[in-house]
């Protein structure tokens, strides 16, 4: 099983040990809305549209409403099976590439909601396959930061997410910690949600924290 499959079917357990009105890390989210956003990703390209195409936008709310009344235990057997055959998604390794950080935000999403959450025991493999997108999407990420990130984690090359300015004193910040705790603080989830260690200048940690991360 690859990781992402393992991310996958991982978070569907959970899923079914929480039920469908659990919190998330995704503000205003249950579980049951968190399923249904999955749902639409994987299977309804046309409403998934709507998150960057403005008119689409009332079409993907109808259509997640819809999904999101199904059963629960529905919802969840749909997406343990996995995309179906004519989804970009079902390409075998390019979806999986495509899907890891996708799961494993979400999956964290849960976990990390729920009372007396701890991180996961490390896993290496995923580690590094969790490096991956940061290299590929890191400066999108991390765009609208006021000042230059760098990402830092131990046995792996630095990725410059945002070169420092030099017209404004090359203020910049680090970021150190595993891949996945890294990831996580890149989709916009706060500090206390992620292990990880933020390094610079006092005013540099405040304004790279206050800025707007994630796609």
């Amino acid at each position: 099983m690859s990781i992402t499959a393992n991310e996958r079917a991982e978070l569907c357990d959970l899923f079914q040990q929480v039920g469908p009105d659990a919190p998330t890390l995704c503000e205003g989210w249950t579980t049951r809305d968190l399923l249904a956003h999955m749902l639409v990703r994987e299977r309804r390209l046309d409403a998934a549209a709507g998150v960057v195409v403005p008119f689409l936008r009332q079409h993907a709310a109808d259509v997640t409403k819809s999904i999101a009344a199904q059963p629960w235990e529905t919802m969840i057997q749909t997406f343990r099976e996995g995309p179906p055959l004519w989804s970009p998604w079902a390409i075998p390794v390019a979806g999986d590439k495509a899907n890891l950080a996708e799961f494993f935000v979400h999956h964290e999403d849960v976990r990390r909601a729920q009372p007396d959450w701890e991180p996961r025991p490390d896993d290496p493999a995923r580690d590094d396959a969790l490096w991956a997108p940061l290299k590929l999407v890191g400066r999108l990420l991390f765009r609208k930061s006021p000042v230059g990130v760098t990402l830092r984690s131990a046995g792996r090359d630095d990725i410059v997410a945002k070169k420092a300015d030099a017209d404004k004193g090359g203020r910049a910040v680090v970021l150190v910690g595993l891949p996945g705790e890294i990831l996580l603080h890149a989709f916009g989830r706060p500090l206390d949600k992620a292990r990880l260690v933020v390094q610079g200048e006092p005013d540099d940690i405040a304004a790279f924290e206050a800025s707007e991360r994630g796609m």
